[in-house]
């Protein structure tokens, strides 16, 4: 069993890669296999429409060449994705964005390739904007036929300095149960 965690932040060690890490350290706990990746440093581009992956039906976007491809190739090895976000003006930021645009374009035109994958949204942010973001990245779930396991309370968390996130006890309980919830039912489905 393998979870894939995108952190969209521009920062290796914000609050969301930490968050994105609480919720890895329960998977592990629990016999699961994590792999956090940093989509910041990649450069990557929204979708241009192109439709290519739909008429060549290889599993890749023909878009910018910007390492899309492996990041789709690791969603579909995975068992199940956390994607975590910092807030952007009550938004997902544009990085985590252009992921969902095009890895969500390519698995849709090649049938529905994330069907039945767990998905969860992990978001990081200062003040206000966690459910406009949260429910964004969920969106991307539900229309993809994915499995979206609930927790305790929205998986997010408050802190506007790198590791502030770390104050706050609530929202940190909510992404170990987030945790917790994901192995025992990715143990379920491989049932």
């Amino acid at each position: 069993m393998k979870v894939i965690a995108f952190n969209s932040s521009p920062h290796k060690d914000g609050n969301t890669a930490q968050a994105l890490k609480v919720v890895c350290e329960q998977l592990e706990q629990h016999g699961v296999t994590t792999e956090l990746v940093h989509l910041y440093p990649m450069g990557l581009r929204g979708c241009c429409a192109c439709m290519k992956c739909k008429e060549a039906q290889d599993r890749c976007c023909h878009g910018p060449q910007d390492g899309i491809n492996g990041l789709i190739e690791k969603m579909l090895e995975a068992d199940g994705m956390l994607l975590g976000s910092p807030v952007y003006f009550s938004g997902m930021n544009p990085e985590l964005k252009a992921l969902i645009d095009r890895a969500g374009m390519v698995t849709r035109a090649n049938g529905h390739l994330l069907k039945r994958k767990l998905g969860a949204a992990v978001v990081a942010l200062r003040r206000q904007g966690a459910l406009p973001t949260f429910d964004g990245i969920n969106h991307f779930f539900l229309v993809s036929q994915m499995i979206v396991p609930g927790s305790s309370y929205w998986n997010m968390v408050l802190g506007g300095a790198p590791g502030e996130m770390r104050n706050d006890e609530e929202g940190l309980d909510t992404l170990r149960t987030l945790g917790e919830n994901m192995a025992w039912l990715l143990k379920r489905l491989q049932d």
